[in-house]
């Protein structure tokens, strides 16, 4: 049963609260709750980097270090860590930059960007971040494998 699978389990438990967790982070940074965080991506910790460990470190646990279905958990992982760092990181960066010439000519009264068109900037990842998040989900699965 779906429900059971404790890959699955501990993947999405992983990414809950590792989504809390940057609320809060981002809550005592910036002194006021932004509840987009909750299911936003970007910020502290990397909730893609804490639910791919997450997953790999289970699937090593419960299938063996040595198993192909480990070293396809683990692969996928290090692609989407170092895509969060990479090319999602540098969007984040384009768009504030776009956002910021929008308004630029916005404020000289030759255009108008309604809030709907403005580009997202917290897409991507700094490398700190996406540590933390790897450490986060690595915790999380050694945890539940210590329930077992």
């Amino acid at each position: 049963m779906i429900l059971q699978n404790r890959v699955l389990i501990v993947g999405c438990v992983a990414w809950l609260l590792s989504q809390i967790a940057k609320t809060i982070v981002h809550l005592i940074i910036h002194k006021h709750l932004v509840w987009e965080r909750l299911l936003g991506d970007g910020g502290m910790p990397s909730s893609h980097s804490a639910t791919v460990t997450a997953v790999a470190v289970t699937t090593g646990l419960q299938c063996g270090w040595d198993s192909p279905l480990f070293a396809v958990a683990a692969i996928l992982a290090l692609i989407v860590m170092h895509d969060a760092m990479g090319v999602r990181q540098e969007t984040g960066k384009q768009a504030k930059v776009i956002n910021s010439m929008v308004e630029l000519i916005n404020s000289m009264g030759r255009g108008e960007l309604t809030l709907e068109e403005t580009l997202k900037e917290f897409v991507g990842h700094t490398r700190r971040q996406v540590v933390v998040g790897a450490l986060f989900g690595g915790v999380i699965a050694l945890a539940f494998n210590a329930m077992q």
